[in-house]
């Protein structure tokens, strides 16, 4: 490892000690000190500035996705600036600001990865689940799955951008929204506030569903043609839907407020169980249902690309890297205008 500015030997840092609910009697989380991590071959160091909360951290300290990595500490919407090298890298330079997805590795070799569908590689690694996070004030990063973060956004606004964003806008693009179509969303927290601003400044018509009172005045507050609770039938007919919410219990709503050959894409990695469906009533009429795997490195750049171009910002709540738990307990809850970020340094 080539070291070019003073690395302190330990940090400060939350590690999932036991996952269980955020909001319990105990608390599956732990903040710690530890060893800086030293970057392998191929890796960078990065002082975390800043990272984003999101949803599927909540499913890892809450142990709805299996254990991958005992004590991790979760956090894959990361902002920072590179710190140290290690062998065999030369893509930034030090003190440049880049970001650190969900989307840590891929074999690079496998029948997906050959044919540009590296999200769907069986040897993929993510950030904060596989691999320690950004939940700390040091983290590594293989050089070749980072972000170069443009100017335009400051270290808060960039961090909801590199999975909420991300993932919303992998999302769109499965969910086949025709040109001035009219897309449902459902659940209005980080990702969809972000991809809602996608849709609107690209002239589609947006309405939203969502259970949250506050997250519902947020979504007229942009721009959204029309805002209601979950269950609730739409106000027109839609042409395509993405399903934020975890909740499996809400796609047959969604199927029936689609037009005929519409598309439902469903942007989770964890989700509850569906209930029954009848076929004439939620699946005839060339109806489609897909699902979302994380993101290929060309979906990130096209989507920060994109959200420079389009002037796209999110909202964000900022909260203290010692207060990570509080975040994530305002995550649980649900009714979000916008999305949490830790302010880990400056």
């Amino acid at each position: 490892m080539e070291i070019n500015e003073k690395i302190p030997e330990t940090m400060h840092a939350w590690e999932v000690v036991k996952p269980s609910p955020v909001d319990g009697e105990t608390s599956p989380l732990k903040f710690v000190e530890k060893p800086v991590p030293k970057p392998k071959r191929g890796e960078i160091l990065v002082r975390v500035l800043a990272c984003g909360v999101c949803h599927t951290d909540l499913h890892v300290s809450e142990g709805d996705l299996p254990i991958h990595q005992l004590n991790v500490t979760p956090g894959h919407e990361i902002v920072g600036r590179v710190a140290a090298f290690g062998d065999d890298t030369q893509r930034f330079k030090l003190g440049e600001r880049i970001g650190i997805p969900w989307f840590r590795h891929a074999c690079g070799v496998c029948r997906f990865c050959r044919s540009g569908r590296e999200n769907l590689c069986p040897n993929s690694i993510y950030t904060g689940w596989d691999h320690d996070g950004g939940y700390a004030e040091y983290v590594t990063v293989p050089e070749g799955f980072a972000y170069r973060i443009p100017e335009r956004f400051d270290d808060l606004t960039a961090a909801p951008l590199l999975c909420a964003g991300i993932i919303g806008y992998r999302a769109y693009l499965r969910a086949n929204v025709p040109a001035g179509g009219r897309l449902g969303l459902y659940g209005f927290g980080g990702s969809a506030h972000i991809t809602a601003q996608i849709a609107i400044k690209q002239g589609i018509e947006v309405h939203v569903f969502t259970r949250g009172n506050d997250a519902q005045k947020f979504a007229l507050q942009l721009g959204c043609a029309s805002a209601q609770g979950a269950y609730d039938k739409s106000p027109v007919p839609l042409d395509s839907a993405i399903m934020f919410a975890p909740a499996g219990q809400m796609i047959p709503n969604a199927l029936e407020n689609l037009v005929s050959g519409g598309t439902l894409a469903l942007a989770g990695i964890h989700m509850s169980d569906v209930p029954t469906m009848t076929y004439q009533e939620h699946l005839f009429h060339e109806k489609v249902i897909t699902s979302v795997e994380s993101n290929t490195r060309r979906d990130g750049e096209e989507f920060l690309t994109l959200a420079d171009r389009l002037d796209i910002h999110p909202k964000v709540a900022e909260y203290p890297l010692k207060k990570a738990d509080e975040a994530l307990r305002r995550v649980k809850q649900g009714d979000i205008d916008g999305a949490c970020v830790l302010r880990v340094s400056q």
